[in-house]
């Protein structure tokens, strides 16, 4: 689900062709779905932009919202903390990747148990604000950033994510 817009827009958008349902049935079938940018952002619980609450796919709880940084939008390159054992980031921990957001969900409130395997998250910050760059969650990834934008990085992010499906 690549993504350039509004989170409302966007799921509204989504919502009219039944978007949504098709996600949860490829993730309900163990088919993968890769989220990219504002495709991330929606398959949080809900989206705040503008002071417009919008409920998302809620794949994972949490609220997208405002970047509380200097500088909004983040436009530019930085730098990933991927955590151990990623998939999408395995040979590529240490490179910069393409953001242009004004919105990122700020925290992570998944709660996991003995009988679950936590999704692994990778943040990066933008002017002191912490936020989440990037999930891998089963047959479910994502990243706030473009990897399509993000050059020999990007491609070998997915690449990894490509292999992942086999």
């Amino acid at each position: 689900m690549p993504g350039v817009g509004a989170y409302a827009a966007c799921m509204a958008g989504l919502r009219a062709i039944k978007g949504d349902r098709i996600i949860g049935r490829r993730l309900a079938g163990g088919r993968p779905v890769l989220g990219i940018c504002v495709g991330m952002q929606i398959l949080f619980a809900r989206g705040v932009e503008h002071g417009v609450e919008t409920e998302g796919c809620d794949e994972w709880p949490g609220t997208v919202e405002r970047l509380q940084a200097p500088v909004v939008p983040h436009m530019g390159w930085n730098t990933v903390d991927a955590p151990v054992g990623t998939s999408l980031f395995a040979g590529i921990e240490d490179e910069r990747f393409y953001f242009v957001h004004s919105y990122a969900a700020r925290s992570w409130d998944l709660v996991t148990n003995d009988r679950t395997k936590a999704p692994l998250v990778t943040w990066a910050e933008h002017g002191g604000d912490r936020f989440v760059a990037a999930v891998e969650n089963g047959p479910l990834s994502a990243t706030q950033f473009h990897p399509e934008k993000s050059g020999d990085a990007g491609a070998h992010l997915l690449r990894n994510w490509v292999s992942s499906l086999s």
